[in-house]
């Protein structure tokens, strides 16, 4: 004989989750609003690698096209300053000269390639994320000085990545570096007996093709750095549930705030339409279940309904009337039809004509009788 024993633990529902544990991640889609939102902050889908890389492609054609009259311009400027400028005698007005020189050299050589670089950057930046201007993103931020939080931001994801960027873009540039020494390393030393001007020239026109070279490959590494910088503004942009309903709450407001504005509103409205009913020449009624109120004056139309209402606003309805002396009509299938057919305020549509005029004229033989 084998005696068995049973424990009878308490019931537990095991396979219940609570779904408020998961409210708080953001897996849904950012509204428009937080998306307005964000961009009113200077939070936007932006790649700095876009940005440099135009800036050097940028500069370096704009010196390749002005390349020759920079060159001359400097050399012009510097045989000035060595020859003709130290025979006069140094004056201020000599030095005043000298300087409304310099800044006309500057501007010649030096403000195409500003010029160039400000349009680029503007188009790239409004190709990028649009017009998007705010002075928020300007304003000093005490929190960035925070050295918890710098700690925090040096071992986040984001700092990852841009240190990976970083990796990548150097061993870009070591290679083509290696690459353009590995071409060229026989012609260098031919460079030290030939003319200087030769030289500066072909030394430009290497430096422009190892800077292509460069920029070619780092636009396809912007290009896919810029949709990395999308993506990871969207998961960004995320919101929960609970976040939703909060942004509901705040555009359309509180539900039970306004289903009691609604309610007051149907209040009023109720009042209005009680306070006419004394007002009214008849009521048709079904007898129990429709009430309408009808007027007529000789310079309306028609008749006109003032208030109708069902169970419990037909009964007031009734109440009313006969506390203010209005006559009452039994007329089912036409109390039904105008207040099915007819709102308040309206009146009644040439097809009810006969039936209401039969109506109203029993009324006003019964008001001739008394």
């Amino acid at each position: 004989m084998f005696r068995t024993s049973y424990v009878f633990w308490p019931k537990k529902q095991l396979n219940t989750f609570d779904l408020q544990l998961f409210s708080g991640e953001k897996t849904e889609e950012p509204t428009s609003k937080r998306q307005s939102e964000a961009r009113k902050k200077g939070q936007v889908a932006k790649s700095a690698e876009v940005n440099a890389v135009c800036l050097f492609i940028t500069a370096f054609t704009v010196l390749q096209v002005y390349g020759a009259s920079i060159y001359s311009e400097l050399v012009g400027i510097m045989h000035y300053m060595f020859t003709e400028f130290f025979r006069q005698p140094f004056t201020i007005e000599a030095i005043h000269g000298l300087f409304l020189l310099l800044c006309m050299v500057f501007l010649k050589t030096l403000m195409p390639v500003m010029a160039a670089i400000f349009v680029v950057m503007i188009v790239v930046n409004v190709a990028q994320v649009g017009w998007a201007f705010n002075t928020e993103s300007l304003m000093p931020n005490f929190e960035k000085l925070n050295p918890i939080s710098g700690i925090q931001k040096l071992l986040s994801p984001k700092v990852l990545v841009e240190l990976l960027k970083a990796i990548i873009k150097v061993i870009i540039v070591i290679y083509y570096l290696y690459k353009f020494i590995a071409q060229e390393i026989d012609s260098l030393p031919a460079m030290v007996l030939s003319d200087l001007k030769l030289d500066v020239g072909y030394s430009i026109d290497l430096l422009v093709r190892l800077v292509y070279d460069i920029c070619k490959v780092m636009l396809v590494f912007a290009l896919f750095d810029y949709g990395y910088q999308w993506w990871n503004h969207k998961q960004s942009l995320k919101m929960s549930k609970q976040e939703i309903k909060e942004e509901m709450k705040q555009t359309e407001g509180n539900p039970q705030i306004k289903s009691k504005i609604k309610q007051k509103q149907r209040e009023m409205a109720m009042q209005r339409m009680m306070s006419e009913v004394p007002k009214a020449n008849v009521i048709v009624t079904n007898p129990t279940h429709f009430a309408v109120a009808l007027k007529y004056e000789n310079d309306m139309p028609a008749p006109l309904v003032v208030a109708k209402g069902k169970d419990l606003v037909a009964f007031k309805i009734r109440e009313i009337a006969k506390s203010n002396n209005v006559a009452i009509v039994e007329n089912k299938p036409l109390a039904r039809i105008i207040y099915q057919t007819v709102e308040i305020g309206d009146i009644i549509p040439p097809e009810l004509y006969q039936a209401v005029a039969e109506v109203l004229a029993y009324v006003y033989k019964l008001k001739g009788r008394k």
